[in-house]
């Protein structure tokens, strides 16, 4: 089975070599690598066609103007030619059975989509995530509207998934990635390998969390959007009002704290609208 790799990169011109060489050192083929550049103004167009050049046909890379990860990832997942989907960021990297443990549990399980566990790196440190950051699989509907746990650089995806639940939402500058497994869990299970193939390096100022304050707001509207497509039943409508109460709670105190009451009433005002209070 053919695997369809998508690496989104912006101006990462000293990692997305080490993203590329970890796909193309995987014990598992046969495999395609498309990278899509996000508009970079750095040296990453340099790195990239060095890159293509060494690959043996096996890197596509495909540029274009500045519009986002979600948009990046989109134009990836549109040239794909495989049968089975992955995601990794351009910043984190795959250890070498990354793909052969990941295609052999979805061929044993038959499930449509599926994540691996990760290393986490802050700075070059390795550190462990606290307790809620925790993978899991399964139906985790409820769970999933806290936070997101599930990492893109983790996750294998048949076309046929992609068909259904894509594409990321290019609406959203952030969070993008929640918006997307929340609309997931109201369709399929996701399954879960325990075993930690994927490294995740943060900690850096460049990354989404680093340059977005108050990352609620686009959980915000993602569940704005989940709430009006009428999709959710019952339960899940009551869970996901409930999730995005609470994240417009913190998201006020927090516009309030640093001044900003003209956002917080936005937000209240928003809210309101759909949920009446």
């Amino acid at each position: 089975m053919l695997v369809s790799v998508v690496i989104p990169t912006y101006n990462r011109e000293a990692l997305v070599a080490r993203a590329i060489h970890s796909v193309l050192e995987q014990t598992y083929a046969p495999m395609e690598i498309v990278v899509v550049d996000d508009g970079s103004t750095d040296d990453t167009p340099r790195v990239l066609a060095a890159l293509e050049d060494q690959a043996c046909g096996r890197l596509r890379v495909v540029r274009q103007e500045n519009a986002g990860v979600s948009a990046a990832r989109n134009r990836g997942l549109e040239l794909c030619r495989g049968e089975l989907f992955a995601l990794l960021d351009s910043d984190d990297y795959w250890l070498t059975r990354k793909c052969e443990r990941q295609v052999a549990y979805m061929q044993s399980t038959d499930c449509q989509i599926c994540q691996t566990d990760e290393q986490w790196l802050r700075k070059g440190v390795r550190v462990n995530p606290m307790r809620k950051h925790l993978k899991t699989g399964g139906l985790f509907f409820a769970k999933a509207l806290e936070l997101c746990l599930v990492s893109p650089s983790a996750v294998l995806f048949t076309r046929r998934f992609w068909e259904e639940v894509g594409p990321f939402d290019e609406s959203l500058p952030a969070c993008e990635d929640y918006d997307l497994w929340l609309r997931t869990l109201l369709r399929y299970e996701i399954g879960y390998l325990p075993e930690q193939l994927v490294v995740r390096d943060g900690g850096r100022p460049d990354q989404l969390s680093g340059k977005i304050l108050g990352l609620d707001l686009y959980r915000i509207y993602a569940l704005r959007k989940l709430l009006a497509s009428g999709a959710l039943a019952r339960d899940e409508r009551e869970l996901a009002v409930a999730a995005l109460r609470r994240k417009r709670d913190i998201y006020v105190r927090g516009c309030l704290k640093h001044d900003r009451p003209e956002e917080a009433l936005r937000i209240k005002s928003l809210v309101a609208e759909l949920v009446g209070d």
